[in-house]
């Protein structure tokens, strides 16, 4: 079944399959597109016909290139920021808490939403082309927030998010399987996708309950730490003047002049 043309979504054999389906927007995610993500996390059952959950990006340039841009420009308010990474949240909360595991199959740009959406996945494969990060001090002048920076940390530790977002280069392959971001390496986009599908196949054959608790625990264990309240950095970031920059620099495709106001 399809959940829109731009959020595609089919089951086949036991295995759901979201595609993200924009490649001639390398496959930016709109608002409506992390809603329709949720929902088909929050629809599959325990004990229902889904076994594995694979997520994808149509055309095979890009998992997802991060949000689309151009809705930002309707941000006013301290609350549009605030509102915005809630509700992005609420998006990786719904994804982690899938009661099956879940693969993303990566390929071309993985980066800023994309990226993180790949970071909830239970398991990562990436072609050789992959690359993944959140170049955001060099083109939309935005933040990530402390949930979404307290997931990347679990994936590959503090030191290198850090590295990562502070130097805001994007990371490759190799390095990728060398840190763990990657599960796996294959050749190409199909090669990643085939090997998601193989993965996805040998977990229907386990202990969905012993998967299940496995990806409770672990989710349970990396969120003792204290909670922090972001709010105040978040609506004074998004209602910056480098934020608007940024935005309007990287639609109009030239170089943002930072402020830092």
């Amino acid at each position: 079944m399809s959940a829109s043309d731009e959020l595609l979504y089919d089951i086949e054999d036991g295995i759901g399959v979201v595609t993200f389906n924009r490649p001639q927007a390398r496959n930016a995610l709109t608002f409506a597109m992390y809603e329709g993500l949720a929902e088909i996390c929050a629809g599959i059952a325990p004990d229902g016909p889904v076994r594995a959950l694979i997520i994808t990006g149509a055309g095979g340039k890009a998992f997802a290139a991060g949000t689309d841009i151009a809705q930002f420009r309707a941000f006013k308010t301290r609350q549009d920021g605030i509102t915005y990474e809630e509700k992005s949240d609420g998006v990786f909360q719904a994804l982690e808490q899938c009661p099956v595991p879940t693969i993303a199959a990566i390929a071309g740009a993985c980066t800023g939403g994309g990226a993180a959406i790949a970071a909830c996945c239970d398991l990562r494969i990436g072609a050789r082309d992959t690359k993944y990060g959140f170049p955001i001090a060099r083109t939309l002048g935005n933040m990530l927030s402390a949930a979404t920076l307290r997931r990347l940390v679990a994936v590959v530790g503090q030191s290198r998010v850090a590295d990562m977002l502070l130097t805001a280069r994007l990371i490759e392959a190799d390095e990728g399987r060398q840190i763990g971001l990657l599960n796996e390496i294959c050749d190409d986009h199909g090669q990643a996708l085939a090997r998601a599908h193989a993965l996805g196949q040998q977990m229907k054959e386990q202990a969905p309950l012993t998967m299940r608790a496995t990806k409770d625990l672990l989710r349970a264990l990396r969120d003792t730490a204290g909670e922090v309240d972001d709010r105040e950095l978040i609506g004074t970031i998004y209602t910056s003047e480098d934020f608007r920059e940024g935005m309007e620099a990287f639609i109009a495709k030239r170089k943002p002049q930072w402020k830092g106001r």
